[in-house]
């Protein structure tokens, strides 16, 4: 997570967590396939994170902050991919401003509330835990059909491996 202050008012976020477990344009960007193991997918966070909100105060909208606030964000994270699904992207180009690339567009094969949910990370592995979105949200958006980004971000993180390395 990254904060944007000005002074001492917090004006923006960032927020990174855990990717989900599959996306079919992450699968074709990267060339996965195949079931997924523990092993795979602990390879997977230690190589991805998703970029999952981002917060900018409405004062300061319309600036050009965002663009650089995700930029600074995804260049002081650690994870040598980021990736991020964003509805807005149909609007606002912002996160390629910010350097991600547009993948693709993904949207729920069906409309119904499970597979919306895998979207945005279900679980299909074990049906008594799977997660799904609420039934307010799958109300609200249950059409949307968010794009795909992906940052690379191997250069900055080869080089903040290395400085924790030497200890800087």
């Amino acid at each position: 997570m990254t904060v944007l202050w000005h002074g001492d008012e917090p004006i923006g976020i960032c927020v990174f967590q855990s990717p989900p477990r599959a996306l079919r344009h992450r699968s074709r960007f990267f060339g996965l396939s195949g079931r997924w193991s523990r092993v795979k997918l602990q390879a997977l966070n230690k190589q991805l994170v998703t970029l999952s909100r981002v917060v900018l105060h409405p004062t300061y909208r319309g600036a050009g902050l965002a663009a650089k606030f995700i930029h600074a964000s995804c260049r002081s994270c650690p994870s040598p991919w980021i990736e991020a699904l964003a509805e807005m992207g149909h609007i606002n180009p912002f996160f390629e401003r910010a350097g991600f690339v547009r993948v693709g567009v993904t949207g729920p094969h069906t409309a119904s509330r499970a597979s919306h949910s895998a979207l945005y990370g279900a679980r299909h592995d074990r049906p008594e835990r799977r997660r799904l979105v609420s039934a307010e949200t799958h109300e609200k958006s249950r059409y949307a059909e968010p794009v795909y980004y992906v940052f690379d971000n191997r250069a900055a993180a080869a080089s903040a491996a290395a400085d924790r390395g030497t200890g800087d």
